[in-house]
């Protein structure tokens, strides 16, 4: 009996996708980590600092490419409607990403003016041309996630890794500084174009249409403004830094921000992707849409809080060990950050409970509301320095969010108010 369990339980193909998303990202840490070393060891708390301006740049710009909520919509639609749907968002992808890559350019002047670095013009405008590879490849991606196989994502993603570290490493090491990173990042992305078109037999339309973009557009834009409210949250404690404390205490908060959130939040991430397509699948089967979601909610669990907890507790032994001791001032801050990921998990995943009935404008209401008061209490707290930031954070995420993942859980999973027998209410 307990065989026949186990057998069961490790042939889901929730646990199969993770599988391979997280061997992709286990690839992913092996070589990042000696990137992150490279980096730590080569970088100044300035470079760090550039660093953190053009990948918030890229996370604010690359919302308005409406990656996620077209990609969401793809996997989301009824069989009959997905070729009208992947047709109509091709053209929307060219539309969306040329502009912003006009814009990043324009933008570009600005930012390097404002921050009064002008080394960061060229950088900026030299990344705004993956914009003009992500159409080539968004509608692959998401008719693969859409078909459940996230094998071919996750060979995507360990080649890309493998490429781009060795490519930053190598950079590094000859002294080209922030220029490692962003020629890695330009580099590599075209993998994604030849591999996705590799394993889909999807063809780009020959003639221009856009019918139905109403509905993606609808679609997409509480998706566009949640991600907008997210990317806010997650760049507004660098925008607060580097505004009242300068780029040396933005690069120190970054390091922290990156060591910390950045390897949990990408184990998350593992998860989250192969979460949204395995419960839509059955989003019109009440019992089965539950059952599917708790049970990979009990197994993300199993993994990520131990993890954790353990990164948390280990901190003050391998950041110096690793890093070097000039990073030993960034560990309380660390700490803090990567505490947060703990209600971040959980709600993100109910977050994709609405998503997948299609409620995002609750869940926009519920972003609406934590990313006021979040923002309060980073800007409240940056008068304390960068401990108290990373403080706001955590505090902030263990207050407002708990009650807010209860109440989702009881809304989308209310089988009188959403669902009717064998088929999902989406009005």
């Amino acid at each position: 009996m307990l065989t026949k369990t186990i057998k069961q339980t490790f042939s889901s193909q929730f646990l199969r996708n993770v599988g391979w998303l997280g061997g992709a990202e286990l690839v992913n840490r092996v070589f990042r980590l000696a990137t992150t070393v490279t980096l730590a060891r080569t970088f100044t708390p300035q470079d760090y600092g550039l660093v953190a301006i053009i990948y918030t740049v890229l996370d604010f710009a690359s919302v308005f490419t409406l990656k996620g909520g077209i990609g969401a919509k793809i996997i989301q639609a009824n069989e009959e409607d997905v070729k009208t749907i992947c047709d109509t968002a091709y053209w929307l992808n060219w539309i969306l990403c040329g502009s912003l890559f006009v814009i990043q350019c324009i933008a570009a002047f600005a930012i390097a003016y404002l921050s009064k670095n002008i080394q960061i013009f060229l950088p900026l405008c030299t990344v705004s041309c993956m914009y003009l590879m992500m159409p080539l490849f968004t509608v692959h991606g998401a008719l693969i996630q859409r078909e459940n196989r996230l094998k071919v994502t996750a060979i995507c993603n360990a080649i890309q890794s493998i490429l781009s570290n060795i490519i930053t490493v190598v950079l590094a090491i000859l002294g080209m500084g922030i220029w490692s990173v962003v020629w890695a990042m330009v580099l590599t992305t075209p993998i994604w174009i030849v591999i996705s078109w590799r394993n889909h037999d999807w063809r780009p339309p020959k003639s221009f249409q856009l019918k139905r973009w109403r509905e993606i557009v609808n679609f997409g834009q509480n998706i566009l403004l949640l991600e907008l409210l997210s990317k806010l949250r997650m760049n507004l404690d660098y925008l607060v830094i580097a505004n009242f404390l300068g780029i040396n205490a933005l690069g120190v908060y970054y390091f922290a921000f990156n060591a910390g959130l950045g390897i949990s939040m990408n184990v998350i991430n593992t998860f989250m992707s192969a979460l949204f397509p395995y419960i839509c699948a059955v989003r019109a089967n009440y019992s089965e849409f539950r059952q599917r979601y708790f049970s990979s909610l009990k197994k993300i669990a199993l993994v990520v809080v131990p993890a954790i907890l353990a990164q948390s507790l280990l901190a003050p032994f391998y950041v110096p060990i690793i890093f070097g001791k000039q990073w030993i001032e960034a560990i309380p801050v660390l700490i803090m950050i990567c505490l947060s990921v703990l209600p971040r998990t959980f709600v993100w995943a109910a977050s994709l409970l609405l998503n997948a009935i299609d409620k995002t404008h609750i869940r926009l209401y519920v972003d609406i509301i934590f990313t006021i008061v979040f923002a309060v209490s980073i800007v409240v707290a940056v008068n304390w320095g960068i401990f108290w930031v990373a403080a706001a954070v955590l505090i902030s995420h263990l207050i407002v969010l708990p009650p807010f993942i209860i109440w989702i859980h009881r809304y989308a999973l209310n089988e009188d108010l959403h669902f009717k027998p064998n088929q999902i209410n989406l009005n």
